[in-house]
């Protein structure tokens, strides 16, 4: 099965979700269609849920149409980039389906990016202009504008379109509007009950960039086209049943490709509500699920295992959430069985990456990823509808059901390449065919377990050690919270094993000890020699945990 260059029709849907179809099709040209179909279908329904602030699909219609207005005014045109700078604001809704009724392309911007990093994004994009955030323009839109070229910029407060006083969560924010830059709520006051003439907008024009380091070198924005959003929008619609009562719960950030397809996507396709809660904090994403009874989200792990750290998960009842799934990094399965323990919610893997605007795989909802017996990786899923997968030696060639090899995809939602980078789109996607860095196998069901990323294996004395499958064992011991493993060079074998720890609330373990679990679960050659217990490690806004920042300093070190 893994050899078949293409198998959009395999089988393995059929044993564990008969009622889904091996295929789909894509049913609207673009993202402006897919919105204004649902408008048509649900105007009065609840688009966004800001905290408890409930904005209509009609209201959102006609907030985004004379924010386009508004943007035309400052020189937007078809194919310009806008970039947004924005957290899980209603803004970020509106003003993403105000630039695509431009026919213009959105560039979404970490938050977390600092003054070079972002001027750097939107060079390299060709911003016209930028939507940013009151607090983080003073912070870094300020500096980062005149060296980036934008010809405008637009800021927007976390505070506005709330009704009622600030949550808990948005203590301490105050209005912070430079003088002399355009507001995004007056531009649509100024062009209130405005609308501009439908820009036709195909399957292959590109409806954003979405930055990501892909599987080597700088960041590059991956070219999600209008068919790629619409596609895997409606993959999550059609594989989570999403039925009149469900309700989406944003808690991936929504400049990522999670958020901008498993939320904002699968919100507009299926005509569901999305909650915004400004950005992750385990104590409201609890109340709120309660509050709503949220039944749907797609997160990090690192966010669960967050939850899992705060009591309040005690205080607010979370068994609405059925249709819980977590990608975009390891699932240690220990943090699973904890999570059903403690809640009663199954947490379904799903895998995806930037380049397959968002989901290749998913667990369907009828089944429980198994577990690898050889790695102990949980599987990540299956193929979703149209979609192929081949796993390929170092030379490219098909290797046997079973055996590991990199995870290649091809499918409607593999993009097209990266932006103004024939070179780099060359070498990851071939005939359509993304080579996603990726090291996994696949077994006879259909299963997809990642083994991890190429460019993480660790070489110790000739030995191969994948650091996802240490850090597995890790996760087992009660005392872990977060696990990372890395290599730190070694004079006598190459590289060695050395891990970082935090622990969970009040418990206590030494590196001896963990140390020990380890040699106690697996061969010797790939326990770690070394481990530091850190308060915390550091992670992507998105939830990843950076093996990058912790693998320098361990090389320092060690030299």
């Amino acid at each position: 099965m893994a050899g078949a260059r293409a198998q959009p029709d395999a089988p393995w849907l059929a044993l564990y979700d008969p009622g889904l179809p091996p295929t789909i099709a894509r049913e609207h040209e673009n993202a402006v269609a897919m919105f204004d179909a649902a408008v048509r279908r649900s105007p009065d329904r609840d688009l966004v849920r800001y905290f408890e602030t409930s904005i209509s699909f009609a209201e959102i219609d006609e907030l985004s149409s004379a924010l386009a207005v508004g943007l035309r005014a400052l020189g937007v045109a078809r194919g310009d980039r806008v970039a947004l700078m924005l957290q899980n604001v209603p803004q970020f809704v509106i003003a993403l389906l105000a630039v695509w009724r431009l026919g213009a392309i959105a560039v979404p911007c970490n938050p977390m990016l600092r003054e070079r990093e972002l001027a750097r994004q939107l060079a390299d994009g060709g911003a016209s202009g930028i939507i940013a955030l009151e607090s983080l323009h003073r912070e870094t839109v300020a500096a980062a504008a005149p060296s980036a070229g934008l010809d405008f910029v637009v800021t927007t407060s976390e505070l506005d379109l709330l009704d009622g006083p600030p949550p808990a969560v948005l203590d301490g924010v105050e209005r912070t509007r430079a003088p002399g830059v355009p507001d995004l709520l007056e531009l649509i006051r100024a062009n209130a009950g405005a609308r501009l003439e439908p820009v036709a907008l195909g399957p292959d024009d590109i409806a954003i960039l979405t930055y990501t380091s892909g599987t080597t070198g700088p960041p590059k924005g991956a070219m999600n086209t209008h068919g790629n959003v619409v596609f895997d929008s409606c993959i999550f619609r059609e594989w989570l049943h999403m039925e009149d009562d469900d309700l989406i719960l944003g808690i991936a950030p929504l400049f990522h490709i999670t958020g901008l397809i498993a939320h904002v996507g699968l919100a507009l396709c299926a005509a569901t509500p999305l909650i915004l809660a400004y950005r992750f904090d385990p104590a409201e994403t609890a109340r709120l699920i309660e509050a709503h009874a949220a039944t749907v989200s797609v997160a990090a792990i690192t966010a669960y295992l967050a939850l899992l750290r705060d009591d309040a998960l005690e205080r607010h009842d979370v068994s609405s959430f059925t249709k819980a799934y977590s990608g975009g990094g390891p699932i240690p399965p220990a943090v699973v069985t904890e999570f059903e323990r403690r809640t009663g919610v199954v947490i379904r893997s799903a895998y995806g990456l930037t380049e397959t605007t968002s989901a290749s795989h998913l667990t369907p909802l009828s089944a429980r990823a198994p577990t690898d017996p050889a790695t102990g990786a949980l599987a990540v899923g299956i193929p979703v509808f149209n979609t192929s997968m081949r796993i390929l030696d170092d030379d490219g060639r098909p290797v046997a059901t079973g055996e590991v090899g990199e995870v290649a995809i091809a499918g409607p939602q593999v993009v097209p390449g990266y932006w103004n980078k024939p070179e780099e789109t060359a070498h990851a996607i071939r005939d359509g065919e993304l080579l996603t860095g990726d090291v996994g196998k696949v077994d006879a069901d259909g299963w997809l377990y990642i083994v991890d990323r190429k460019k993480d294996m660790i070489v110790a004395s000739g030995y191969k050690v994948w650091p996802r499958e240490v850090e597995d064992v890790i996760y087992e011991h009660p005392a872990v919270h977060e696990a990372a493993v890395v290599g730190a060079p070694d004079e006598y074998r190459g590289e060695t094993v050395h891990a970082f720890v935090s622990l969970k609330p009040g418990a206590r373990a030494e590196p001896d000890e963990l140390i020990a679990f380890c040699r106690e679960r697996m061969a010797a050659y790939k326990c770690p020699r070394s481990i530091d217990v850190l308060d915390e490690l550091p992670k992507t806004v998105s939830g990843k945990i950076l093996r990058r920042e912790l693998r320098e300093p361990s090389q320092a070190r060690d030299e």
